[in-house]
């Protein structure tokens, strides 16, 4: 092997383990808190994850309820978050006979107390947290003038209570119409939580980019709390499923702010005393390793082509 074909196993070699590492970095995804195909057989554990109620668990689906009347299910995250800013993916699917009437829908949670069913989309109201509602049914004699799908946020210090007869507007902090049912292709939804500014878009159109849905700034969420995604069905009913969900930590290096449990709605004091993160976040190391590592491999192959130029000028003046 010459020495040019050294350099670029090198610089490849380099390079794979340079990508590897990055991989590690906050930046990516938690996997703890995530759930990706295939899954087990119904009845068998998932690491991490628990579920309850009508969940049936399918190697490449977990359908939270399917198309019949009166059913609830749900699935929990065990490991509680304790990052402070992060980004929620969720892929799903919801489909089922009916064409003008159908029902309830899901609901995506950060809450506080896991595997409680209740009355809120399949979990327990007056709730401590943040619940993210893609409700499919319309009550018709409710103030609110949207269309359904329609989602929306609530968060709750256990003092609010859902209202399903005027489908939560009074408690919600934003919405957006929806229209996320009965799709041949996939369907996504992210929440993203950065700095007190929570952030929901949908990927719902098959062009694989997100849309914004809505923005509220100044949200205060307590870490330690759990995800979770629970769906319920009443005289109206639908396939509630749940393809992947993938929670990513996101890093900011300026944020060393810490939010106390008792309290959804309260914002707590900056620590003190503690030293400030490197201002470079994995990423940026990561890139700046790059560019220095092919900057070092491109001086080695420039010194050994300029090595064998003056071999070659040697070997013509010897002859």
């Amino acid at each position: 092997m010459c020495l040019k074909e050294v350099a670029v196993s090198f610089l490849l070699l380099l390079l794979t383990n340079l990508i590897s590492a990055a991989w590690n970095t906050k930046d990516f995804m938690k996997r703890e808190h995530s759930l990706i195909k295939p899954y087990y057989g119904s009845g068998i554990d998932l690491p991490f994850w628990q579920f309850m109620g009508s969940t049936i668990v399918t190697p490449n689906y977990i359908r939270l309820t399917d198309d019949t009347q009166s059913k609830r299910g749900a699935i929990w995250n065990t490991v509680p978050v304790n990052v402070r800013n992060w980004e929620l993916q969720v892929h799903f699917k919801v489909h089922g006979r009916g064409k003008d009437l159908f029902g309830d829908g899901f609901a995506i949670w950060y809450a506080r107390d896991p595997m409680i069913e209740g009355p809120v989309f399949g979990s327990k109201d007056n709730f401590y947290g943040l619940a993210v509602i893609l409700d499919t049914y319309s009550n018709h004699n409710g103030p609110h003038n949207h269309q359904h799908p329609y989602i929306s946020a609530m968060i709750n210090n256990g003092t609010l209570s859902y209202d399903h007869d005027r489908d939560g507007t009074h408690t919600q902090l934003a919405g957006c119409e929806a229209k996320f049912r009965n799709f041949d292709h996939d369907t996504h939804v992210l929440i993203r939580y950065e700095k007190d500014v929570l952030t929901v878009s949908t990927d719902i159109e098959n062009k694989a980019a997100w849309k914004e849905c809505f923005e509220v700034k100044g949200v205060r969420l307590p870490t330690g709390y759990h995800i979770g995604v629970t769906a319920t069905t009443g005289d109206l009913s639908d396939n509630h499923d749940i393809m992947s969900i993938r929670l990513f930590e996101l890093d900011l290096p300026d944020d060393i702010e810490h939010r106390p449990i008792s309290d959804v709605l309260r914002t707590a004091k900056r620590s003190r005393g503690r030293p400030k993160p490197s201002s470079l976040s994995g990423i940026k190391i990561f890139f700046l390793m790059l560019l220095g590592s092919i900057a070092i491999v491109a001086c080695v192959v420039m010194g050994i082509m300029f090595y064998q130029k003056q071999q070659e000028k040697s070997r013509k003046r010897f002859y």
